[in-house]
């Protein structure tokens, strides 16, 4: 058994790819997922066409890399956060829509539960700030909003969980109903020191314990397939959300260390160890992959905007044909031309955490072109970046010495040599592509003990060459001041 297939179902895909013990992909799939806009500021997904595209991306992998399922030794699991499913116990099918993550409509409950004063408290447990963006609220909205829900779930018949507990539902054929720790600590029910679900929490939020999963380890034997659906049972061994999946594969496993996902959002995550830091600048405190008994935790800022704002630019403006498109266009003016866009499409995220704001753009003139939106666009993405690093390092104590990124948008070098002038640090670039469904192959292969060798750090790295960033953060502040002053006066 040489293999590990890892299943990474992500915000715009499901894909699953087949790992050999060396961390060398042999084998991927992938089945694009449409997103559904039913109202402004409403995001949803199909959960059922989740499972069936994941399920026949696994057989697709297996099938290319001409591997048999006799030499799979494990399946690793990682997975879009905070997005909700509930489904019947009976069926195993939905009851309603997934409500995903980015989704906005549970604003008046948070700004409700802050008014009467219990954000400190939710904080204090969960190391999350009271906002639509986690799983919560979405549970307490499908309980008010579906017909019977709440009295199906005191009643036993429904369950929840995040996407990794949807798809070990489904793969075990009903039997498990897990939910590993890092996705746990995503949903605002779970006291994050104690690594367990809080009865206080589930008060406030009013959510039945019964709808809820068994908390697991990211990494060890979970569960197993149903025989039926790859010939014999495969054991799930390894599940962590995308992000600490990506902390992990990009070997950041000790405090100190740091990466940025750059993908439909930013998400940068610091490795504090066994350290549950308290974050006073706007970030948010969450639990690393859990590898043995101890929980560990990390720093975390998350930017809603920057991949999805490049996608805007190609298919709400017309701007650009390719997503990659950008890179050249923006490279062939010298700056932005004093445009700054502020993609606050869904609110802001950290460490500003406004959800009422909106989008921006600033600073056109009649000499103003394409060429310097897509520019604009660009250091917008890594302004964002800058603000996280900036409030994480003052978390920490410390300014960190190097970041280590992956995603989509490390293939734009201009994005990341900005990144590195504006942080002004080194910017190292995964080796592989695949650091997310990597980190999920890994705590696999640990999960049954096997040796599976990561990659040396032979990335590209790019050095900060221009240090005269002033001008363009003092610019950045202005228009993201002006968006948080609209924000408040609408």
């Amino acid at each position: 058994m040489r293999h590990i297939l890892a299943l990474d179902q992500g915000t715009t895909s499901s894909r699953a790819l087949l790992f050999d013990m060396d961390a060398r992909v042999c084998g991927m799939a992938q089945r694009e997922l449409p997103q559904h806009y039913p109202q402004p500021g409403r995001v949803e997904h199909d959960a059922a066409r989740i499972w069936t595209d994941t399920l026949a991306c696994a057989r697709e992998a297996l099938m290319r890399a001409a591997v048999p399922v006799d030499d799979i030794a494990a399946i690793g699991i990682t997975n879009q956060r905070e997005t909700v499913v509930l489904w019947d116990r009976a069926t195993g099918r939905p009851i309603a829509p997934a409500i995903v993550w980015q989704d906005r409509r549970t604003t008046d409950i948070c700004a409700q539960l802050k008014a009467d004063g219990h954000e400190e408290a939710v904080r204090t447990k969960t190391g999350l700030v009271l906002d639509p963006y986690f799983s919560a609220s979405k549970i307490a909205w499908l309980l008010d909003h579906v017909p019977g829900a709440r009295d199906r779930a005191l009643r036993g018949e429904l369950a929840c969980g995040t996407m990794d507990s949807w798809l070990v539902w489904q793969l075990t054929g009903g039997r498990t109903h897990v939910i590993d720790l890092s996705n746990a600590s995503r949903t605002q029910l779970l006291d994050i020191h104690t690594g367990q679900w809080d009865d206080g929490l589930l008060e406030l939020f009013n959510i039945p314990r019964a709808l809820l999963p068994r908390v697991v380890r990211s990494s060890g034997v979970i569960a197993e397939t149903d025989a039926t659906l790859f010939g014999r049972p495969l054991p799930i061994a390894g599940i962590a959300g995308d992000q600490q999946a990506a902390l992990y594969g990009q070997g950041c496993t000790s405090a100190g260390l740091a990466k940025n996902t750059y993908g439909t959002g930013c998400f940068m995550l610091m490795h504090t160890g066994a350290q549950a830091i308290e974050s006073r600048h706007g970030l948010l405190t969450t639990c690393a992959a859990q590898t043995s008994e101890r929980i560990e935790y990390a720093l975390e800022g998350s930017v809603f905007v920057t991949g999805a704002l490049v996608q805007w630019l190609r298919d709400g403006l017309g701007l650009i044909a390719h997503s990659g498109d950008i890179e050249m266009l923006a490279a062939s003016v010298p700056d932005s031309g004093g445009v700054t866009i502020v993609p606050a499409f869904t609110g802001l995220g950290a460490p500003h955490w406004s959800p009422d704001a909106r989008g921006a753009i600033y600073g056109l003139t009649r000499g103003s072109t394409r060429a310097h939106i897509a520019r604009a666009a660009l250091e917008a993405i890594a302004l964002q970046t800058l603000d996280v690093m900036r409030a994480m390092e003052a978390d920490a104590g410390e300014r960190l010495r190097e970041l280590r990124v992956d995603g989509g948008g490390t293939a734009n070098a201009l994005l990341m040599q900005m990144q590195a002038d504006l942080l002004g640090c080194p910017v190292r670039v995964a080796p592989g592509a695949e650091t997310t469904a990597l980190g999920a192959a890994l705590l696999a292969a640990r999960g049954i003990g096997a040796d599976m060798r990561t990659p040396d750090d032979s990335g590209r790295l790019f050095e900060p060459a221009d240090r005269r960033q002033d001008a363009l953060i003092e610019q950045w502040r202005a228009a993201l001041h002006a968006t948080l002053d609209h924000a408040q006066s609408r």
